[in-house]
């Protein structure tokens, strides 16, 4: 009889199979994801002109939603840490899904932003619990990369929903780009078969049979005997699980992360709600302001791709500090007119520096904390984030009802990127490299199962 360490037996693997199908359904599910957040965006100025809404109340309603997003994160990232992510990955899309699709049936603001309200609970909880998924079962030194490729789904999603609106809004109506959010409730079926459940839930229910069929198809080169028995894994000491972000000095690391979220989703959730408005300001036509929310997602993907691998290499705090701080930047230099070319190539840094940056800070957290509070970790910190992303349109909104001049709009945007980087720049590096380390195990386990993939 042997003890299986299943920790040493993921980080050990090699990207095979197994790993691609886990990546293609995470980043379908985080493309519908952002395709859902950014659907408002698209479809905002033609809100404003049918239902006479003026910009204050149009961020109001942008804000529902992210209320509901709020809420999301923490109470279902929580919960996937008790009952297992699967079962919330599932309850996650279908809120997400269904609601979004009645907002294309709301005739008057109150019932759209209900629905957007509703929406945004799946929206919030979906993501922290991908990415805890997806750190779960990558390989050690892949665990930035597979979690970014599988977040840039976000700006795939978030590309799409305004090339549509390019596309079949002036034809079929607004209402019609929300119909398609509804794609994910047909997959959902096999969505939910081919997911696995995350090693910790299956360790903690005792799920051996279960553990042992996923651990060869991580690694298809070990064997398992039906005596085998699984290492434990620590469980949380407390019943309130958000207290263990605070225990082993990880209270200043959780803080700092919180603000870094607070402060990038308010830049991410404003820019994705007004940068068609402000470009139109600026004297750009409807379509040209959604091409610059298409460079918005675009530059968000290069930039999250080729930070990613540097950041498995060189370490996400590294990388994370300066691109908060080059979005403030590209962002200040938006509020100035100058050559297309130039403002397209600003927006796209910025999008790297915002979304891209978020997209990396979260496979930075999910590695930072122990798989048996990574769920709330992100899931608390996304909450956290949240609250930046309801302020984000509604300063926008205020902004521009105060009609002050383009440059202090898109400043005023740009000042959370300062504070980002400075509360990431204090986070204790040393605890990353702590969490990473399988510590729970006996070291002659470690060696055992070495053996065993070495044969």
């Amino acid at each position: 009889m042997a003890k299986i360490n299943t920790t040493e037996i993921i980080s050990n693997s090699k990207f095979n199979r197994f790993h691609l199908g886990l990546l293609a359904w995470g980043f379908l599910i985080i493309l519908f994801d952002g395709y859902d957040l950014v659907v408002y965006g698209t479809v905002v100025p033609l809100l404003i002109q049918e239902w006479n809404l003026s910009s204050v109340q149009a961020g109001a309603m942008s804000s529902y939603g992210l209320f509901g997003m709020m809420f999301g994160a923490i109470f279902l990232g929580i919960l996937a840490d008790r009952i297992g992510r699967k079962n919330v990955i599932a309850l996650s899309v279908i809120l997400f899904s269904l609601f979004t699709v009645l907002c294309g049936f709301a005739n008057d603001p109150t019932i759209f932003s209900i629905y957007r309200f509703f929406a945004g609970i799946g929206l919030g909880g979906i993501m922290p619990i991908i990415i805890a998924l997806m750190t779960d079962y990558s390989p050690k030194k892949m665990k930035s990369m597979v979690v970014s490729i599988v977040l840039c789904g976000y700006s795939v999603g978030g590309m799409l929903a305004p090339t549509l609106g390019i596309i079949i809004m002036p034809k079929f109506g607004w209402e019609s780009i929300f119909w398609v959010a509804g794609i994910p409730l047909l997959l959902l079926p096999f969505m939910y078969r081919y997911l696995p459940e995350s090693s910790v839930h299956l360790i903690r229910t005792g799920n051996k049979e279960e553990m042992f069929r996923i651990l060869k198809k991580v690694s298809p080169g070990i064997t398992f005997n039906k005596d085998d028995e699984m290492m434990s894994i620590p469980l949380a000491e407390s019943k309130v699980p958000v207290i263990g972000l605070f225990k082993e000095k990880r209270g200043l690391s959780t803080v700092m992360f919180w603000i870094a979220f607070f402060s990038c989703l308010l830049m991410v959730y404003g820019l994705n709600t007004w940068l068609p408005k402000l470009m139109m300001e600026a004297g750009y036509a409807l379509n040209s302001s959604l091409g610059f929310l298409i460079a918005l997602q675009g530059g968000a993907i290069i930039g999250t791709l080729i930070i990613a691998r540097l950041c498995d290499k060189y370490g996400s705090k590294k990388m994370l500090v300066p691109m908060y701080a080059s979005g403030a930047v590209a962002l200040t230099l938006l509020g100035f007119s100058g050559n297309t070319i130039v403002i397209y190539l600003l927006v796209a840094i910025a999008g790297a520096a915002t979304i891209g940056a978020q997209n990396i800070v979260q496979a930075y957290v999910s590695q930072y904390y122990p798989s048996y509070i990574r769920s709330t970790a992100l899931g608390v910190s996304s909450g956290i984030g949240r609250m930046g992303g309801m302020l984000g349109p509604l300063l926008g909104g205020f902004l521009l009802s105060i009609t002050l001049p383009i440059q202090l709009n898109f400043i005023a945007f740009a000042i959370p990127g300062l504070i980002a980087a400075i509360a990431l720049s204090l986070v204790p590096e040393k605890r990353a490299a702590y969490h990473n380390q399988p510590s729970e195990f006996d070291q002659e386990a470690t060696n055992e199962i070495k053996a065993k993939l070495a044969k």
